[in-house]
């Protein structure tokens, strides 16, 4: 593959294939490709179609509504939205540490939402491609073919998600969209009766999370040459880590590696996310492309979610993800492991952290303490970050005295992984596409590097007001009463009737 193309001259004379909707994800985007006359991908590309303007609408909002109203962002992660939306709200009302109980509920209600999206993505959209094959057809290679010929799998699957959601149900009252986290802690705790409901499953939880890491290494180990390889691209790396650098999905600091494994920044504080990072602007996406401000946008994208995190992090807290992070680090022999199919292997070991974590919390006495909330002085910034399933997930608000929002601004895990995903399928098309015609199968391994990610496309789009944009007014009888667009030329935009 050359250079990306950009104007009318180079285009010219290129066949574009697209491929739309893109199946098996969260969202709505698609892929287009340039093909020229011998059959050469000269150009690969993963748009996003659909717009969502959070950042926009909740401005004058008073802030206590925000952990409610953001995680309306989406029906499959709703739970880190609300955690980190609470997360920034804690600092706005001057809290920096919650109550023993108010912090292990959340941790507990974040355990069970990791713990869910994995089992979703996994057993549901994921594992069909390797359990059947990139090949297999159409019709088969779904979550109804998964039933057909390993029913006992699927619902492992399904068992596994509906424990999850159990554990938000406990903590936030709602399975989905629900209010357990407030500005200064939670609003309530778990009932001994609820912790022993969730005790009497967790050890099938857990026998079933090491079973489900022993089937993905036997998939993936299978054809390690090319599983390896497939949609491998050297990228930076970034995640939440503790203090003493241990894995870390609710609480802790930035830590970023390069391709080799070399530390760029460390411990850095998330209020402080600002001066590290920043977002570029393309004008061929809604989604934004964030980099490492030290390295710059060419050089500075990155990739976050579980590959990241099991890369990055020094070591799991728990035991059997533990022994499970290091085979899995064996693969890269010394250097971080780069495969998007790795990502598979990545997000299972921690959805057995996540059925160890939830186990230990169940016999903590402070999940069921009554002290709360912790309150403090009106504060004009805040800022939360978490580690979402798929990625570092940013919230940052800023309000005026009387707590209404003035701005907001969120960075989600899929926008961090925008550049990384591009790279992946571009390696993909370079590898496997190149020079062939381009049958569904064919295709259909852009869609696997992408699911890799599993990337969650309706929360990633914020970038509307530099994109381009059409307008078209119908009236009742389908007649175009008006019409206009708006094309963004890299520095400005105009709107017009001409497109």
């Amino acid at each position: 593959m050359t250079s990306p193309l950009e104007t009318a001259e180079d285009l010219a004379g290129l066949k574009r294939v697209v491929i739309e909707p893109l199946t098996r994800v969260e969202g709505h985007g698609k892929v287009t490709l340039l093909q020229d006359q011998e059959g050469h991908i000269r150009q690969a590309r993963l748009h996003i179609a659909e717009f969502r303007g959070f950042e926009k609408f909740i401005q004058g909002r008073p802030y206590w509504e925000l952990p409610v109203v953001v995680q309306r962002l989406c029906g499959i992660c709703p739970v880190s939205h609300h955690l980190a939306a609470a997360k920034a709200t804690d600092r706005l009302v001057g809290v920096t540490e919650l109550t023993p109980t108010a912090e292990k509920v959340r941790r507990l209600m974040h355990y069970g939402q990791t713990l869910q999206s994995h089992a979703l993505h996994f057993f549901h959209l994921a594992s069909p491609d390797l359990l059947f094959g990139y090949d297999d057809e159409v019709h088969h290679r779904n979550i109804l073919g998964l039933i057909q010929d390993h029913p006992e799998l699927a619902r492992q699957g399904v068992l596994l998600r509906k424990y999850g959601q159990e554990v938000i149900r406990v903590t936030a009252g709602r399975r989905v969209h629900g209010n357990g986290a407030i500005p200064g802690g939670v609003n309530k705790s778990v009932s001994p009766e609820e912790r022993d409901t969730l005790k009497r499953d967790i050890g099938q939880v857990v026998r079933w999370g090491t079973e489900a890491v022993e089937l993905i290494k036997r998939l993936f180990t299978h054809q390690l040459a090319y599983h390896s390889r497939f949609g491998s691209v050297p990228a930076n790396t970034l995640s939440l880590v503790r203090g003493d650098g241990a894995f870390e999905l609710y609480q802790g600091a930035l830590r970023a590696r390069d391709p080799e494994g070399r530390m760029i920044f460390d411990q850095v504080a998330d209020r402080d996310y600002g001066e590290h990072l920043r977002e570029a602007v393309k004008s061929w996406s809604y989604m934004k492309f964030p980099f490492i401000a030290e390295l710059g946008p060419e050089r500075g994208w990155y990739r976050v979610g579980p590959l990241a995190r099991v890369n990055n992090c020094g070591f799991f807290p728990t035991a059997l993800a533990e022994a499970e992070r290091r085979e899995f680090i064996a693969l890269g022999k010394g250097a971080p492991v780069q495969s998007a199919l790795a990502y598979h292997w990545a997000r299972l070991i921690e959805l057995l952290y996540c059925a160890e974590a939830i186990e230990n919390l169940l016999e903590d006495p402070d999940i069921s303490g009554d002290d709360l909330v912790t309150r403090g002085e009106l504060q004009p910034s805040g800022i939360g970050v978490v580690e979402a399933p798929r990625g570092t997930l940013f919230h940052h608000y800023e309000i005026d005295s009387e707590g209404l929002v003035t701005k907001a601004n969120l960075i989600v895990s899929t926008t961090n992984n925008n550049q990384a995903m591009n790279e992946s399928i571009r390696q993909v098309a370079r590898e496997y596409l190149d020079g062939n015609e381009l049958t569904e199968p064919l295709l259909n391994r852009i869609e696997v590097a992408i699911r890799a990610y599993d990337p969650c496309l309706s929360c990633a789009t914020h970038a509307l007001g530099r994109m381009p944009l059409e307008v078209v007014l119908v009236d009742a009888a389908g007649g175009v009463v008006d019409h206009r667009y708006r094309q963004w030329d890299g520095g400005s935009s105009t709107l017009s009737t001409e497109r």
